[in-house]
């Protein structure tokens, strides 16, 4: 059987053209820049299909970088991915011809919608196939009993994975995805699965082993945009390069399963703000708390004043209750009601090694100081991801990087939980990395438009970097950011630089450059090390 065929060229230095043409003689063009996340889409009933226009656009831009990418290494990747998304491109486009008049209403595993489905003609696909009219996926019936939903549809003679999002634990619920859930405390029964299990796996293994993560719908039709956002906060690429080597990230496998989940922290969700309290939300919490079987939300006391959150990092993370923040907290929001967020306890175990009490059984701060000194005669190159101070915590892998990374995707959580609340603002307090889950909580927040406002936050002893956009930080605080920071800490005085190649601490000199709504408050006459924070400070 005749088959689909995608084709790409340069029509000059930095523009592209993508033509497609499908088994019936059915033309699609698409064009634009190299550095266009979407292009412009030409007359055609294939250009109904965002899955097809996508995958058909990636291909070309794949195709450019294979050749101007920088090294070899770099455009050898690029020819790789280029084959498997023109490679789907092709699929699809055979599939999206040759629809019926048959329609089936149902929830789609790949956009998360309830959409009207498209049934394709069996002689071409030998399985019943429909196409979504909403994202363009292709979709078969979910095999759960009674289930009416849409599972996703692979390439191949056989269904991988053929049962829906909500029947494989992709997705909590799709009625409740992108709806508002009260109070926060209300949270446990968001986060329930409505169904049970039924996939033996939840990695969609046919279009994942093609490079693409079948198993959200990021890849499907919100993948250019993120991959673009995704290239160059982690790759430091521009233009196609960023993109390009973004959806490379995307494509390596579902958010669960070790794909944009191990490496972006909170960039799905920021890259594309109303995401935020919506289904794609939806879908990267649920991927994140999967990952972290550790994180709830403990309510500490009610009250009617403005809700605040409270988030620890190592050395400080305790066990249930308030954990050291009571006369903290309640001495400056006596009346307010209080939740402290749990997260990432095997990783905060991992770091604990490094300083205060574990140090003194595993990595003294003696050592920390001899390791820094190493470090500074290296200071020419990128440090590796095991750096001394690491090596000498006898951890497998490098725990500041994991917790770190597990600390963003701690504020992806918070942001899209309180996006979902019907609270109008909230007070946001946490130290060490726990300070930095609730910077990116923040700034995740003011991506999202109608979000709840932060009143004021205050970080002490944050473990992130000064050199920050504090006008993006502050953009929905109402009264101000207090960040208090200590030049006597040691932790991040001597180990923050070396795990973060040479950067200073906001926790230690402060942000960089403050502004009237980010106060740097100096407590170094009251903190000595990093552990002194909820012992000393009084909140302003």
């Amino acid at each position: 059987m005749q088959k689909s065929n995608v084709m790409a060229r340069v029509l000059d230095g930095n523009r592209l053209e993508c033509h497609i043409v499908s088994p019936k003689g059915q033309e699609l063009t698409l064009s634009g820049l190299t550095t266009d996340v979407e292009p412009q889409v030409g007359a055609g009933m294939l250009g109904a299909n965002r899955l097809l226009m996508n995958h058909a656009w990636i291909f070309a831009k794949a195709k450019f970088d294979a050749v101007n990418l920088p090294d070899e290494e770099q455009q050898k990747s690029a020819t790789a991915r280029a084959k498997k998304h023109r490679k789907l491109a092709e699929w699809i486009a055979d599939i999206a011809e040759d629809v019926t008049d048959v329609k089936k209403h149902a929830w789609c595993s790949a956009c998360f919608g309830q959409h009207n489905h498209s049934k394709v003609n069996v002689s071409v696909t030998q399985l019943n196939t429909f196409v979504c009219d909403g994202c363009g996926a292709p979709g078969s019936p979910c095999m759960g009993p009674v289930c009416q939903n849409m599972a996703v549809r692979v390439p191949g003679a056989v269904q991988v994975n053929p049962y829906c999002a909500e029947h494989s634990h992709r997705i909590t619920g799709f009625e409740k995805a992108d709806r508002k859930m009260g109070a926060l405390n209300n949270y446990e029964e968001f986060l329930k699965y409505d169904k049970q299990n039924l996939s033996r796996t939840t990695k969609v293994v046919g279009l994942a082993g093609l490079g693409i993560a079948a198993a959200t719908p990021i890849a499907f039709f919100a993948a250019p945009a993120i991959g673009g956002a995704v290239g160059a906060a982690i790759g430091g690429y521009t233009g196609a390069a960023a993109t390009s080597y973004g959806l490379a990230l995307l494509g390596g496998g579902s958010l669960a399963a070790g794909g944009l989940g191990m490496a972006g922290g909170t960039l799905v969700v920021t890259a594309v703000g109303s995401a935020l309290g919506g289904v794609l939300g939806a879908s990267v919490v649920n991927a994140y708390v999967s990952e972290d079987k550790s994180f709830h939300i403990e309510m500490l006391q009610g009250g009617t004043g403005v809700p605040v959150i409270v988030c620890s990092g190592f050395l400080n993370e305790g066990g249930k209750g308030w954990g050291g923040w009571h006369n903290v907290i309640t001495g400056r929001y006596s009346d307010s009601p209080v939740y402290r967020v749990h997260w990432g306890s095997k990783e905060l175990k991992h770091l604990g090694l490094l300083a205060g009490g574990g140090a003194a059984q595993g990595l003294g701060m003696a050592a920390i100081k001899e390791a820094a000194l190493k470090a500074a005669k290296v200071a020419g190159r990128k440090l590796g991801p095991i750096v001394p101070a690491l090596v000498a915590t006898d951890v497998a892998k490098n725990p500041w990087s994991v917790a770190r990374n597990r600390a963003e995707k701690t504020g992806a959580i918070v942001a899209d939980l309180l996006a979902r609340t019907d609270a109008e603002s909230y007070v946001l307090v946490g130290h060490s990395l726990g300070a930095r889950a609730m910077i990116i909580a923040a700034e995740t927040l003011a991506t999202k438009p109608g979000a709840p406002k932060i009143q004021a936050a205050h970080f002490l002893g944050a473990a992130v970097g000064a050199k920050r956009d504090c006008h993006v930080l502050s953009a929905t605080v109402e009264d101000a950011v207090y960040n208090y920071h200590s030049n006597n800490d040691s932790v991040l005085k001597y180990a923050y630089p070396i795990v973060e190649a040479g950067k200073e601490a906001a926790g230690r000199v402060g942000f960089i450059p403050g502004t009237d709504k980010v106060q740097n408050i100096d407590v170094s006459t009251m903190v000595k090390e990093h552990s002194d924070y909820l012992k000393t400070v009084s909140l302003r």
